[in-house]
C-alpha cells in the first residue's frame, strides 16, 4: 500500500512547484521580456529573457524542483552581469507553465525551447546551466545539441539513488518514473562541462559531482567550493570566480 501510494504521489514528492496566475506581471529593474513557448495544444512554457546591449552569448537555465522562475530569476544578474542574455523557463506545472508532467514530454519541451533560441543565437554562443535537479534537463540538452558550455551546479550522479537516500526501503527501481540519467547522458556531451558543488552539500553529496567527473575527466571540471552546502553556493565569491572565468575564457 505504501509503494502505491508513493508510486501516485510521487509528482508531489519531487517536485514543489509555485504556481502563478496567467495574469501575473512580472517586475524587475534590469530589461527583461516574457516568453511563451506553445509546445502543443494545452501545454504552454512560460520564460523570462533578460537582456544586454550586444551580448557575448545566451545562457539557458534550468532550475531546481522548487518555486518558479518569479523567485529563481534573481540569479540571472550572476551572468548578465558579464553581458551575456539569460533566459529561464518554468518546467510544466511551474509558475505559468501548463501540461501534464512526464519526463519524455519534459525533456520534449526543453528541446523545443533550445530550438526556437538556437535560431536567435547560434549554438556556439549557448551556454546551458542546470541547477540541481534541473542539471538533469541540462545535461540530456547538452547531450542532445552542441552548446558551447555545459554548466551543473550541485547535479547528483542518479537521480534514482539519490531518492533511495529518502526512502531506503522501496523498491524505488519499479516506482520511480522520473529517472534523469545524468550519467547516461553526460558520456554523450561533445562540449566541455563545468560543474560546482560545495564540499558540505548533505542533500546531494559532492560524491555525485565526483562521480560524474570520472565518467569522462578529460571533457569535465570539478570547481569544488569548500563549505558550500546545497542552497548557499551564490553566496561564495569563488562561486562568481568560476562563474565568470568561464564565460570569460
Amino acid at each position: 500500500m505504501i509503494a502505491i501510494f508513493v508510486y501516485l504521489i510521487q509528482d508531489k514528492f519531487i517536485f514543489k512547484p509555485e504556481k502563478l496566475q496567467q495574469d501575473f506581471i512580472y517586475k524587475y529593474e534590469v530589461p527583461f521580456e516574457e516568453l511563451f513557448f506553445d509546445i502543443e495544444p494545452g501545454v504552454r512554457i512560460n520564460g523570462l529573457h533578460f537582456m544586454v546591449k550586444k551580448p557575448l552569448g545566451l545562457i539557458l537555465y534550468f532550475h531546481g524542483n522548487t518555486r518558479s522562475i518569479k523567485g529563481w530569476a534573481k540569479y540571472a544578474r550572476d551572468f548578465y552581469r558579464y553581458n551575456y542574455d539569460v533566459v529561464l523557463v518554468d518546467y510544466r506545472g511551474f509558475g505559468k507553465s501548463t501540461g501534464k508532467k512526464s519526463e519524455a514530454m519534459m525533456m520534449k519541451d526543453m528541446q523545443f525551447v533550445y530550438d526556437t533560441l538556437a535560431v536567435q543565437y547560434s549554438e556556439h554562443h549557448i551556454i546551458v546551466y542546470g541547477r540541481s535537479l534541473g542539471s538533469g534537463f541540462a545535461a540530456k540538452i547538452a547531450s542532445d545539441n552542441k552548446p558551447r558550455y555545459l554548466i551543473l551546479d550541485a547535479p547528483y550522479y542518479s537521480f534514482k539513488k539519490a531518492v533511495e537516500r529518502f526512502l531506503p526501503i522501496l523498491p524505488t527501481k519499479y516506482l520511480l518514473r522520473y529517472h534523469l540519467r545524468i550519467d547516461k547522458w553526460i558520456k554523450h556531451v561533445n562540449c566541455h562541462t563545468y560543474i560546482l558543488h560545495g564540499t558540505h552539500d548533505r542533500l546531494i553529496p559532492i560524491s555525485n559531482s565526483e562521480n560524474l567527473q570520472a565518467l569522462s575527466p578529460n571533457k569535465i571540471t570539478l570547481l569544488r567550493i569548500k563549505g558550500g552546502k546545497h542552497n548557499n553556493l551564490p553566496s561564495f565569491p569563488e562561486y562568481h570566480n568560476m562563474i565568470r572565468s568561464i564565460l570569460q575564457y
